[in-house]
């Protein structure tokens, strides 16, 4: 598919995030000392940034591309709720965004100086399962206005009717992507494909010899999850596409690596809208390994426009 068409495929292309969102907070400064009251640098925060992160990046990449992206997720009845929220429609994302006023918004900040993390601190809660169960029922009934659900798994408790949810996708005809989280994949069985990177797969199927044990424990694992294939991340080794009978292998196109945060989420997101606009999987693959290779060049949670991806209009 030329440029051009898929470029308007990609505008008709309807996507329905799923998972755990979250508001990456940065604050940016200069570090020329060691406090006198711990032996810990000290930083002088001099600017400040607030970013959409996990599945809440998902849909920002996906929107970057010229696809469109709706957004179902938990979040609490506060301020970082509420800036996500403007994050995510300033976008032009459309959101859902449960409020469960008994936990509080999850928030990754990170403290940046000379270019380099000097810490990062989480505030994270699970939320209720009243609210995790009124997504649910959201979520089967807007299945029908999307081509592609993917589901975007970051272990903090919004996907524990991720079982559900995939019957439902598939039962309604529509492929699931999901980005995996932990070392026991049974929950995704069934699904269209799932996106571990190296070190996660490696939890789940152990450590591989060479490239045939990697086919035979990524091609076992498939089959026992009934999934249609598997998608492995593997850094500066590029990616590997696992499907009945076939695996293909794609080396990175990335120039620099400076920060792999977020780069799952570029790959998955572009790998279900280049799905949405009527790709084959080794194509889309082939896109998702683009992007990667540019979004790594980035600080922190970032996405890949369309201009980027595809060059200038």
């Amino acid at each position: 598919m030329s440029l051009h068409p898929l470029k308007s495929s990609l505008a008709r292309a309807r996507l329905l995030v799923v998972g755990d969102v979250m508001l990456d907070r940065y604050w940016f400064g200069d570090c020329e000392r060691i406090s006198p009251e711990a032996p810990v640098p000290v930083a002088r925060i001099m600017r400040t940034e607030d970013r959409a992160g996990g599945a809440a990046n998902v849909a920002r990449n996906i929107a970057a591309l010229g696809a469109q992206a709706t957004l179902l997720s938990v979040v609490g009845r506060d301020e970082a709720g509420d800036q996500l929220d403007n994050l995510l429609q300033r976008d032009g994302i459309a959101t859902s965004l449960h409020r469960d006023g008994s936990i509080t918004t999850t928030i990754k900040l990170r403290v940046i100086a000379r270019q380099q993390q000097l810490i990062r601190l989480d505030f994270e809660h699970t939320p209720s399962h009243e609210v995790l169960a009124a997504k649910l029922d959201e979520f089967k009934q807007a299945l029908a206005e999307h081509d592609v659900v993917i589901l975007s798994d970051y272990g903090k408790g919004g996907l524990t009717h991720v079982t559900a949810m995939i019957e439902a996708a598939r039962t309604a005809g529509k492929p699931v992507l999901i980005d995996p989280k932990g070392d026991d994949y049974r929950r995704y069985a069934g699904a269209t494909l799932l996106t571990p990177n190296r070190s996660e797969l490696k939890q789940v199927v152990g450590r591989w010899q060479d490239e045939a044990d990697l086919t035979e424990r990524a091609q076992k694992l498939r089959q026992e999850l009934a999934l249609d294939a598997l998608l492995v991340t593997r850094s500066e080794e590029g990616m590997s596409l696992f499907q009945p009978g076939s695996a293909v292998h794609h080396p990175t196109v990335a120039r620099e690596v400076y920060d792999v945060s977020g780069a799952g989420d570029t790959v998955i997101a572009t790998l279900g809208a280049m799905l949405g606009a009527g790709l084959d999987l080794p194509a889309a693959m082939d896109w998702s390994n683009r992007a990667a290779g540019l979004v790594v060049a980035k600080l922190g949670t970032a996405v890949v426009s369309a201009d980027e991806l595809f060059g200038p209009a």
